[in-house]
């Protein structure tokens, strides 16, 4: 009995040896997050999508990303580009992703050694613009067209390509956005100077053609019935008609411009890993479907088109193709040869 007493005690005093040493494990160990917790801290993003469109996504991101702030800096394609210039003289780039408009610019970051390379799980399903190397993606599609307002214009009589914008009865009633502020409009001027030479920008300037900021100073002028006939994105179009006003869009028959914008990650991000989950997720069907709500193409087959806009695949055959290595070299020169073109005179 007196052997049997002293092995119960030997065994109840292992007992609580052991509870004891997991409860000083438990308390000397930080709580881990739950298993599939998202990422946290903040995201800052650079874009040149417009306001509106930020403020749609917002929400879906907030779902995806609870615990994740996601910041913003917006404004258009060279203002985006002129701040991180700023930022890389000074050693502080701020952002963590990009996404402009203007895919030659991507080439330049790579260049410089500024971009992570990074092959994010939902990049296998993009079919258009993604870097060999891992290096940006296409994140949406923005096309350069021709539009018109129809309380003015009939639809017979609307410009069917860019070169009909040479014709003298638009003199003084067509317009562009500035490619010394707009990305789009920068690959616009450059792609169309390639197929015509820098001779059709002096026929349109005889023309009367006007210049804008931006591409919404031009929407909302041809909905005025300022201008009849312009040069300007697709989405501003979709989204104004939609809306009930007097503007249709016009698929060149000289080719559409598709411009197939990035999405990219810097190497001085903070928060890598949650930049990461943030790119993979704007590459997602979730990703794309507020693309397309903001009026954009997705960079994804299984995704449909804007409401009004037809098959990506339907204006790729006679698509306008750009030179996006001359593009990123010639920045300059094709900004000045425009200047001296079309503004300066």
């Amino acid at each position: 009995m007196k052997k049997k007493r002293i092995a119960w005690g030997l065994i109840t005093a292992l007992f609580f040896i052991v509870l004891l040493a997991a409860g000083c494990g438990s308390t000397s160990k930080p709580t881990e997050s739950p298993k599939g917790q998202g990422p946290t801290g903040t995201v800052m993003i650079y874009t040149s999508i417009y306001p509106d469109i930020i403020e749609l996504m917002k929400p879906s991101i907030k779902k995806q990303f609870p615990d994740l702030e996601v910041q913003w800096f917006q404004a258009g394609t060279e203002k985006v580009m002129a701040k991180i210039a700023g930022e890389i003289e000074a050693k502080k780039v701020q952002a963590d992703l990009i996404m402009v408009a203007d895919p030659s610019y991507y080439l330049t970051l790579k260049e410089q050694k500024l971009l992570q390379q990074y092959d994010a799980p939902n990049r296998k399903n993009i079919t258009i613009n993604k870097d060999a190397e891992g290096y940006w993606t296409g994140v949406r599609i923005s096309n350069m067209i021709i539009a018109y307002n129809t309380a003015k214009v009939s639809e017979a009589d609307a410009p069917k390509s860019f070169k009909d914008l040479l014709d003298p009865k638009w003199k003084g009633k067509i317009a562009m956005p500035s490619p010394l502020l707009s990305g789009t409009a920068y690959v616009t001027a450059g792609v169309l100077a390639d197929k015509y030479g820098w001779n059709y920008f002096e026929e349109l300037k005889q023309n009367g053609l006007k210049v804008e900021e931006g591409n919404s100073a031009i929407q909302n002028k041809l909905i005025r019935g300022e201008y009849l006939a312009v040069i300007i994105l697709e989405e501003n179009i979709l989204k104004m008609a939609a809306k009930g006003e007097p503007v249709k869009v016009v698929y060149p028959a000289d080719g559409t411009i598709v411009i197939p914008s990035p999405i990219a990650m810097f190497t001085t991000s903070k928060n890598q890993e949650a930049a990461k989950a943030v790119l993979d997720w704007f590459l997602s069907p979730a990703g794309q479907e507020v693309m397309v709500k903001g009026w954009m193409h997705s960079v994804r087959d299984d995704i449909a088109a804007p409401q009004g806009a037809p098959p990506l695949k339907s204006l790729m055959n006679t698509a306008l193709k750009p030179d996006w290595g001359k593009l990123a070299k010639e920045n300059e020169t094709i900004k000045e040869t425009f200047r001296s073109t079309v503004l300066d005179k």
